[in-house]
């Protein structure tokens, strides 16, 4: 048996590649893993750094506000004002007014949702003139410890009953009269503790780590859950308080109830805070284990595999099938003729590969013809739904415009008649012009204006219109007549309703995208019906809806139309509460010719 080639070429293939593959794998694990467990660490420190980045970014904006607050004329005013015992109560009420507003503003103003609040030793909170702040835990934190960064509480000291009951974290500062240097209280920056709870919330650590914001004594500054956690954030933080040096950030391991953790700190000088994340090792390094085992069943199998073909392809058919595997990978990806260009030329038929190789070339030809056939007979068809759709849509427009032509003389406002037919006129040669597919979206804006000008005349007072158009959008191209038909549903449902309708279109260009909304006050659509329209235009096709005698056909129609002619690349957002009105957006693509 060991005589045979056969025999002792898998045996000199076994001794060559199973000895060297096996020694090259157990290194590339070992290092595959160092370095993986490397950038583990790196990458979970920077995710602990970035939010400390953010976390610094937000305390130095409020501190700056509070430097504001405290140097401004409004608020030195006041100070000095309510200092004087001489002042009128009419000046001091007018001060605390302009303190109030000023205040008022900045938060107001603010994109982080900062609200600031002032006491006096003498008066109190400046928005509920009372001295209960004495009691409160905040103040006695700053008073007996100077702790100027406040942990979560709710503050009933603010401008805005909304603002009373929420979480919120704080800055205290002293109030000083700059000019004679005379500290008459504190100022209290307010930002919301979800702020920073909804970022640290999102760090993830494996499948259960997470991070925390604690104070120097292992409180949550955020009023995070700790349960759970606490055995293994206590030591933590007693190690670092022990070990950690100078260092503000680092990662050590750690042992709790006979598992190993690993945990990553860093520290928050200026506020006497520390983020401390934990993980238990085994998770965070879940994904070496599992590299480590596939790495090892991969490479068994790849040697099995490497041995047999290396044995039985040896005799020269390796280079057809080779060519015969390119030919494969362009087919897959419809590069035919690159295909034809590498298949292998075959000699005879006799041989199996040979005949495989003629086969395939064959199919290859006939798949060819097929696909750019079947292609062209897409593109037509295509086309004659879109054409289907554009006519389906034009006599329900024109019967209802001529109806409110109709009104207006039933109503004997001839003086209106020619101004109505005349717009008439400017949208049937709009309409009459099918030249092209695309049209400007000026154009088409200016034929919308030209309807809502006869509905205007009808209803008077019962419509009210907003029609906002971005410049930078007027020159892009949209499919035409898709506006007319949601423009219509909002007037019609909207007057359906009763009262006054609100009917508003808006164009906007935003991230190479172009977004086309119509919005109404009217009766709403359910969201069954939503659900359906939506449905209808991703799954039923165009045929379907051209036969469609249902509810929605105008809406179906123009979602049909763009489904058509954008694919993909189009969607539409349609929201709506019944009684209270629709809102639909056209999502599209940018065509500038």
């Amino acid at each position: 048996m060991l005589y045979s080639l056969r025999s002792r070429l898998m045996l000199a293939f076994s001794i060559l590649l199973i000895i060297p593959f096996t020694a090259v794998v157990f290194i590339l694990s070992k290092e595959s893993a160092t370095l993986i467990q490397s950038s583990i660490e790196t990458s979970t420190l920077q995710t602990i750094d970035q939010f400390a980045s953010h976390a610094g970014t937000l305390f130095i904006q409020i501190e700056d506000a509070g430097k504001q607050v405290l140097s401004s004329r409004i608020t030195q005013d006041w100070i000095t004002t309510d200092l004087n015992g001489e002042s009128p109560a009419g000046e001091r009420y007018l001060v605390k007014q302009r303190m109030r507003e000023y205040l008022s503003s900045y938060a107001i103003n603010n994109s982080n949702l900062l609200s600031i609040s002032t006491f006096r030793d003498e008066s109190g909170g400046l928005w509920t003139q009372n001295r209960s702040y004495l009691s409160s835990a905040w103040y006695k934190q700053y008073r007996e410890k100077n702790i100027r960064w406040t942990q979560a509480h709710t503050d009933t000291d603010q401008s805005d009953d909304s603002m009373r009951t929420r979480e919120v974290n704080s800055l205290v500062i002293p109030l000083v009269q700059l000019q004679s240097l005379s500290n008459v209280g504190v100022i209290k920056i307010n930002y919301p503790t979800s702020l920073l709870r909804g970022d640290i919330d999102k760090i993830r650590f494996g499948d259960s780590g997470k991070a925390f914001l604690l104070t120097d004594e292992g409180i949550s500054v955020l009023n995070q859950d700790l349960k759970g956690n606490e055995g293994v954030l206590t030591e933590g933080l007693a190690y670092v308080k022990a070990n950690a040096g100078g260092q503000t950030s680092g990662i050590f391991p750690l042992r709790q109830k006979d598992e190993d953790y690993l945990l990553f700190y860093r520290k928050l000088p200026a506020q006497n805070w520390i983020i401390i994340g934990e993980v238990p090792k085994a998770e965070l390094y879940a994904t070496i284990t599992d590299i480590k085992e596939t790495l090892l069943y991969a490479s068994f199998v790849l040697l099995i595999i490497v041995i047999i073909v290396a044995l039985w392809l040896s005799t020269g058919i390796t280079k057809p099938l080779s060519a015969m595997a390119r030919s494969m990978r362009h087919v897959k990806y419809g590069r035919f003729d690159l295909a034809l260009k590498d298949m292998p030329k075959a000699k005879a038929k006799h041989s199996e590969v040979d005949y495989v190789a003629s086969v395939f070339e064959q199919m290859t030809h006939r798949l060819k013809y097929l696909i750019e056939t079947e292609f062209e007979t897409n593109l037509r068809r295509k086309n004659a739904e879109y054409k289907a759709l554009l006519l389906q849509i034009n006599p329900h427009f024109y019967n209802n415009t001529l109806e409110i032509i109709s009104g207006l003389a039933a109503m004997k406002r001839e003086d209106l008649v020619m101004d109505a037919t005349e717009a008439l006129a400017k949208m049937m040669r709009y309409a009459l012009n099918l030249d092209s597919d695309l049209v400007r979206l000026n154009e088409e804006m200016g034929y919308i204006r030209d309807y809502l000008f006869i509905l205007k005349l009808r209803h008077e007072d019962h419509l009210i219109l907003d029609i906002t158009q971005d410049p930078a959008a007027d020159s892009l191209h949209i499919a035409k007549f898709i506006l007319q038909p949601l423009v219509e549903n909002a007037v019609k449902y909207s007057l359906e309703k009763g009262g006054t309708a609100e009917v508003s279109l808006s164009s906007n260009l935003r991230k190479e995208r172009l977004y086309l909304t119509v919005k109404d006050n009217g009766i709403g659509m359910p969201q069954e019906l939503i659900r359906s329209v939506l449905a209808d235009t991703e799954l039923k096709g165009s045929i379907g809806i051209l036969s469609d005698k249902g509810n929605s056909i105008g809406l179906r129609n123009v979602l049909s139309r763009c489904r058509l002619y954008y694919g993909s690349q189009f969607e539409a957002v349609l929201k709506s509460e019944e009684g209270r009105g629709t809102s639909i957006t056209l999502v599209l693509p940018q065509i500038r010719s």
